[in-house]
């Protein structure tokens, strides 16, 4: 029990590893054992971490299946989850199965590909458990290595831009925390994510060069944090690395860069910004807050705009990631609450979203939206499960979306009434883009000669969709699987976060 989260971290990179060693030659055998291999690998890194679902007290809002020992230079390798992280390990855990089903029909460099993956899972799982702040650095970038070589070598025609864009922005956001890292090691004297978690950090305002720094080292630890964080969310308007990303990536990359590695972003909020840096916080809050409701509504209406079913679906994970950051800004039981569900939510529409545009597309070879329709005529199945996940995507009540949306926005509406209106408007704005998508690829004649002979799902396809539609309306009619679990975790982020007010404005808070 007490290496669990060491196993279900590295169980996919050692799978990798002996995929390199032991499988020679590009021939079908090959590529079939390759493709076996991580999908047992991937499936029991998730049965691990089940048990390690099921062993977590949820009314332990400290840190759970802790592994610490010495490690390298004096740091530590140190590992645990709480009632935050825990969900997100099982989001990525979950996923992966599925994101190897659905490249079960990758031909070109099939080894290499399920290799990128398994590391990936175990790069994207550290990030979740990393307890060491050169751990968690370390796992949080070496993901881009992965991801980068998944778009770059298996995706579209402007592969290769798209890679480079998508490495580019978030390296060099996640420089400025590096740096940040350092001097609070040089601070605090430690790089142990607990113990900073507790740490006051200089808080008192001061001028450098004649500019007036409120919120003091704070505010300029919580703005190196910000950078990587937001670009990783991505926000508006550091956002434009996402939709060539999704673009160029392969289906199964955009599954899981929707899905689990979008999350990062909001995880790293509410794992070191909230905790570590509260004043800070305080002080951005009215800017972060406006920043998600620009960032609903605009890129709403740039989804409206689009010709391409995977850069709509990509500006649609931009808008609905602008309410995962205005609940987690809204410091309220709410809000926070809301947040992870929407995280959590996104990773399994979003996911089965783009899964969806790679069924046709794996048929037709093109995603431009004016290429389809009709096709419930000749994919009735299609047809149904893209519907589903149309209206989860929309905030249909009884599905994951509905409640994710609407506890955010009950959080943001009890901190400023104004953003929460602006922020509801793109509820209205992702029906528009989600109906007018769907509308236009699957009803109406089917006129278009390519698509009179196109198949219907076939069974394994169906089967990848099966248990997200089940997690889909578990969530919505059953809320409280996750909210039980994040419940006591968030009291205990607000509870710290509002201590660490200033008076003035707790007093203020409080009338």
């Amino acid at each position: 029990m007490t290496h669990l989260l060491s196993i279900i971290t590295f169980l996919p990179i050692v799978a990798a590893a002996i995929m390199a060693v032991l499988l020679r030659g590009e021939d079908e055998a090959a590529a079939r054992n390759a493709r076996w291999l991580a999908l047992i690998a991937t499936t029991a890194t998730f049965l691990v971490s089940l048990v390690v679902l099921f062993g977590f007290d949820a009314q332990d809002t400290g840190f759970q299946f802790v592994e610490d020992r010495e490690w390298i230079m004096g740091l530590r390798y140190k590992m645990g989850v709480d009632g935050i992280s825990v969900l997100f390990v099982m989001l990525t855990t979950f996923l992966m199965p599925l994101t190897i089903l659905s490249a079960w029909e990758v031909k070109a460099r099939v080894k290499e590909y399920m290799i990128a993956f398994l590391v990936l899972e175990g790069l994207m799982i550290g990030v979740f458990t990393a307890l060491d702040l050169v751990l968690f650095y370390l796992f949080f970038e070496a993901g881009l290595i992965p991801m980068f070589l998944i778009i770059g070598i298996w995706g579209g025609a402007n592969r290769i831009y798209a890679a480079f864009k998508f490495f580019l922005y978030t390296f060099l956001g996640s420089v400025l925390m590096l740096v940040a890292m350092v001097s609070m090691y040089r601070i605090a004297g430690t790089t142990d994510i607990p113990t900073l978690l507790t740490f006051e950090f200089g808080s008192d305002t001061f001028s450098v060069l004649g500019v007036t720094i409120m919120g003091g080292v704070q505010m300029l630890l919580f703005l190196a944090f910000f950078a990587s964080f937001a670009v990783k969310m991505p926000m508006w308007p550091v956002h434009t690395w996402l939709p060539d990303a999704h673009v160029q990536a392969p289906t199964a990359g955009s599954v899981v860069l929707a899905a689990v590695l979008l999350k990062m972003g909001g995880y790293g909020f509410l794992r070191f910004s909230i905790p570590m840096f509260p004043v800070a916080s305080g002080i951005a809050q009215p800017y972060v807050f406006w920043l998600s409701a620009i960032a609903i509504v605009y890129t709403s209406l740039v989804a409206l705009a689009q010709t391409d079913m995977k850069k709509l679906i990509a500006y649609s994970s931009v808008a609905h990631m602008g309410y995962v950051t205005l609940g987690i800004f809204a410091m309220n039981q709410p809000g926070v609450d809301g947040a992870i569900f929407q995280m959590l939510s996104h990773g399994f529409i979003s996911g089965a979203l783009f899964l969806g545009v790679g069924v046709i597309y794996d048929r037709m070879h093109t995603r431009e939206i004016d290429a389809y329709g009709g096709l419930a005529n000749r994919m009735p199945v299609y047809a149904l499960v893209f519907m589903f996940f149309t209206m989860a995507n929309v905030g249909l009540p009884g599905t994951s979306g509905f409640v994710g949306e609407f506890l955010t926005l009950l959080g943001a509406f009890r901190v400023n009434t104004w953003v929460a209106v602006v922020a509801t408007s793109g509820v209205i704005l992702s029906a528009s883009y989600a109906l007018w998508l769907y509308r236009r690829v699957t009803l109406g004649a089917l006129v278009k000669e390519s698509l009179k002979t196109i198949s219907d799902m076939t069974a394994r396809e169906r089967w990848i969709f099966v248990p997200l539609i089940v997690m889909t309306l578990l969530l919505g009619v059953y809320p409280r699987l996750v909210t039980d679990i994040t419940g006591p975790a968030v009291t205990a982020l607000i509870d710290h976060y509002q201590d660490s007010q200033p008076v003035a404005d707790a007093a203020a808070a409080s009338e």
